[in-house]
This record gives C-alpha cells, sequence and structure tokens, in this order.
C-alpha cells in the first residue's frame, strides 16, 4: 500500500444539553442554515429525499440517512463537481450532555483548503453549541 489516501480529521464540540435535543434540531433541514454556514448559507429547499443549498462552494445537494434513535447524521454532498463526499456526523451522550463529531475528509483538496474546511467545521460546530445552550448564533 502506497501513500497515506484519504486523510481524516474528527472535529468534535461538547453542548451542555441533551443528545436528543442536539440530534433533534440538528436534524432539521430548517436548521442548518442557521448554524452550518459551510453546507448552507440560505432556505434548504427540499426535493424528494434530497436537501438543495447555496454553499460557499455553489450549489449542493446533500442526502442525510434515516431519521435513527442512534445519533448519526450521516450525509453525502453532492459538490458542483459532481463529486460526492460521504460525511460521518454523529451526536453521542457525553458526560456534560452530548458531543457532536463531525469527520472531516481530504477529498479533492490541498492541505490549506483542508485546514480551511477543519476550521469552518469547528465554526459550525461552535455555533451549533451556542444556539442549543441558549446563546446568540
Amino acid at each position: 500500500m502506497s501513500g497515506p489516501g484519504v486523510v481524516s480529521r474528527h472535529v468534535s464540540v461538547v453542548i451542555a444539553t441533551s443528545p436528543d435535543a442536539v440530534y433533534d434540531f440538528a436534524a432539521d433541514p430548517e436548521n442548518l442554515p442557521r448554524w452550518a454556514a459551510g453546507l448552507a448559507r440560505a432556505d434548504v429547499k427540499v426535493r424528494g429525499d434530497e436537501l438543495v443549498a447555496q454553499s460557499p462552494m455553489g450549489e449542493v445537494t446533500v442526502r442525510f440517512v434515516p431519521r435513527n434513535p442512534y445519533g448519526v447524521l450521516d450525509h453525502a454532498v453532492t459538490l458542483p463537481s459532481g463529486t460526492t463526499v460521504d460525511n460521518p456526523l454523529r451526536v453521542v451522550a457525553h458526560p456534560d450532555g452530548a458531543e457532536v463529531v463531525f469527520t472531516v475528509r481530504q477529498i479533492e483538496l490541498t492541505d490549506d483548503e483542508f485546514a480551511r474546511d477543519c476550521r469552518l467545521v469547528e465554526e459550525d460546530l461552535e455555533r451549533l453549541r451556542r444556539i442549543l445552550e441558549g446563546g446568540r448564533p
């Protein structure tokens, strides 16, 4: 096997509220523009079982796994280039409430772009934390 392949980085935040509350909020497509700025800058349109969003990269389609009792919010994002990126996203119980873990993968990105994407995910998760802990987005 040659080279490291696709690089992944796990970005997480602990939110002082129940995992169910975090999951319910994050799973609602209407809430995406409030906290997931890296994915949706404006209202999200529902088209069948896909969401269509205007992102910083252009129009993307997003398909989440079905709602489930396990805190899994994995979603596939089809970029304007046609590439589909699978994004693991989990809400898990934590002693202080809930932990949200997003796996960022370096696909079609330079090292600088990957670092930028990781920072954007950190900002999105921090925004989610502030909203759910009663602060301002």
